[in-house]
């Protein structure tokens, strides 16, 4: 405190940083980027554990025994799939009835903004179908979830059948103390979405369903199972939801520490664990799963139907069975036991979970990174920001800020407004305009919404560039060192606010934005550094996420077929946004291009 108490000593400090700024902000940002990647090293990880007490041991025990039946109720259900061309609605409903649940059914309708191609949809009719079994012991007053979607073509028949096993089996237990639903939603996570907003009488993504004539108790959990083959190899946990949520730590280590139990095989991001941490390419295993989790929880998207849930504060994961050419293999009667011992210890939970983290990443099932490690590597990056931010002070602008309003700081409206004006039409016109644009160009109406937003985005580039103008004449150098400064401590509150609700993405946008926010000025050469930004803006970091999410999942595309998902990338997360409530399309649109293109401005200030 004496340090900066000294008048004489605290312009000694200034001076100092002021003459080393750039040497310390490279500093920062390789530290930052190395805390990072250290994240994946196991000694730098902290081994995963149970907090919850009443799961704190897994000796249950699990009797499931009816797998084979399970299979060829799915089989039955694929043959009534198949006649009706679609949700066998009477059949579910039959077979729920005779395993002595109460059974429901929700219709939905959901018009879409514009066509899925992905999935090839417009319009969405269907039908949800579930069964309560009510609490024998208890009074009904809170619940558990297992769900199965009623995929296309032969897909997620196992789970289905699985299901109603699981369902015929626990109707003869006796100990239940939550009521359980067992749920299969028809067209994924639309008709998951109806369910929930039915079942918790909200209406936030303006769907049209039919109100739920039964309801169980306040939702405690929820398990999505996802079955595509009588036999698998290994079961895929799936954690990431709806704008980057997470569940409670102690779901992914309930599920783990059965699988270890039972002896299943269990992976996360798709990646068996492995033991050689010390190696280099235990190392590269451990840091590929973590940065798949990364980029997946920065997409913003809900990777399973159990991403929903979490909105509502219901703990919920997916499990997945993969079939691949590993020999290890597992019946769908140990995948039974295993789902029985899970809501075994959840039926014994007296309150939600909140015990352990809900923030985290995970480079392995048995490891995870808490937010107290991984957010000073976010911490590196943001300092950068903030010493900039100080300089500009320093270098006479503190004057002008706090001084009386000068033609410097009204000069810097007109970009501002502008910046913000082309992130609204970025925003609302590919939507609005997909109808003229299908009239006058030979374009679908999802290629006319994509090409639109990149037609904006790219128009964006011209439209600000030196309308400072056109309010004061020529730029004065006061106007650009206010307009940095004001897009300094802009970028700094917008990349920490979206570093606390999803670090993947505040992290993500920080490694680009940082560095050019740090260094652009009007004296840098334009050339190199009008390349630099666009290199570096947050459409070529969406193209450079989607190549490197590619690789690490061992699937490496062409240019072209990269070009292509990134395409289907930008029309995916608008229509994410349009009917689950992602945030993160309007984030990028209305928000980080336009500071983006506020240090466009400060490039070409003349």
């Amino acid at each position: 405190m004496g340090l900066l108490s000294d008048p004489n000593r605290r312009r000694a400090l200034t001076k100092l940083l002021t003459r080393l700024n750039a040497p310390i902000c490279v500093m920062c940002y390789l530290a930052g980027v190395a805390w990072f990647m250290g994240l994946a090293f196991e000694p730098f990880t902290l081994r995963t554990y149970m907090s919850e007490n009443a799961m704190g041991s897994t000796m249950v025990e699990e009797r499931f025994p009816a797998g084979e039946r399970a299979l060829a109720t799915g089989r039955e259900f694929a043959a009534h799939k198949k006649k009706v061309g679609g949700m066998p609605v009477d059949w579910l409903v039959k077979t729920m009835q005779s395993r002595g649940l109460e059974v429901f059914t929700q219709s939905f309708t959901r018009k879409l903004p514009f066509p899925d191609e992905n999935k090839e949809r417009y319009m969405v009719r269907g039908t949800n179908v579930y069964g309560i079994l009510r609490a024998p012991r208890a009074p009904r007053t809170e619940a558990l979830v297992l769900s199965a979607p009623c995929s296309e073509g032969n897909n997620n028949n196992q789970a289905v059948g699985l299901l109603l096993g699981l369902a015929q089996y626990f109707r003869s237990q006796i100990h239940w103390a939550k009521d359980i639903i067992f749920l299969v939603n028809e067209h994924d996570l639309i008709g998951m979405q109806a369910w929930l907003e039915g079942y918790h009488h909200t209406n936030t993504t303006g769907g049209d369903w039919s109100p739920l004539q039964g309801r169980g108790g306040s939702i405690q959990a929820a398990l999505s199972l996802e079955l595509s083959s009588d036999v698998i190899t290994s079961l895929d946990l799936v954690l990431e939801g709806l704008n980057g949520q997470l569940p409670n730590l102690d779901l992914a280590n309930l599920f783990y520490a059965f699988c270890q139990k039972i002896g299943v095989l269990c992976t996360i991001q798709g990646k068996l664990q492995r033991n050689d941490w010390d190696t280099t390419s235990g190392y590269s295993h451990a840091a590929q799963t973590m940065m798949l989790m990364v980029l997946k929880q920065a997409s913003g998207r809900p990777w399973g139907d159990h991403g929903l849930f979490l909105r509502y504060h219901i703990e919920a994961a997916s499990i997945r069975g993969i079939n691949s050419f590993r020999q290890y293999k597992t019946d769908t009667t140990t995948i039974g036991r295993l789902l029985e011992g899970m809501y075994r210890k959840l039926n014994n939970l007296l309150e939600r979970l909140h015990q352990s983290y809900f923030f985290y990443l995970m480079p392995s099932l048995s490891r995870f990174v808490s937010i107290g490690y991984y957010m000073p590597a976010f911490g590196l990056l943001a300092v950068i920001l903030l010493l900039h931010y100080g300089l500009q002070l320093h270098m006479g602008t503190k004057i002008i800020l706090f001084g009386e309003m000068s033609s410097g700081v009204l000069s810097i409206l007109t970009p501002v407004v502008i910046s913000h004006m082309t992130g609204v039409a970025l925003y609302t016109l590919p939507i609005l305009s997909q109808e003229m644009a299908v009239q006058h160009f030979p374009v679908s109406e999802t290629e006319a919404v994509v090409l639109t937003a990149i037609a904006i985005y790219t128009a964006g580039l011209a439209l600000p560039h030196n309308t400072h103008r056109l309010l004061q004449g020529e730029g004065t150098e006061e106007g650009w060192r206010v307009l940095k400064l004001v897009a300094l401590l802009y970028l700094a509150v917008l990349l920490g606010c979206t570093a606390l609700i999803n670090f993947s993405l505040g992290f993500i946008l920080a490694l680009s934005l940082v560095p050019i926010a740090a260094f652009i000025t009007p004296h840098t050469p334009k050339a190199l550094s009008a390349a630099i930004m666009v290199l570096l803006s947050p459409g070529c970091t969406l193209l450079y996420c989607v190549f490197l999410f590619q690789e690490l999942q061992e699937t490496p595309v062409s240019l072209q077929d990269g070009w292509m998902l990134f395409l289907s990338v930008i029309s995916q997360g608008i229509l994410d946004h349009a009917l689950y409530g992602s945030l993160v399309y309007p984030l990028l649109a209305l928000l980080i291009y336009p500071c983006w293109l506020l240090l466009w401005n400060i490039l070409f200030w003349k």
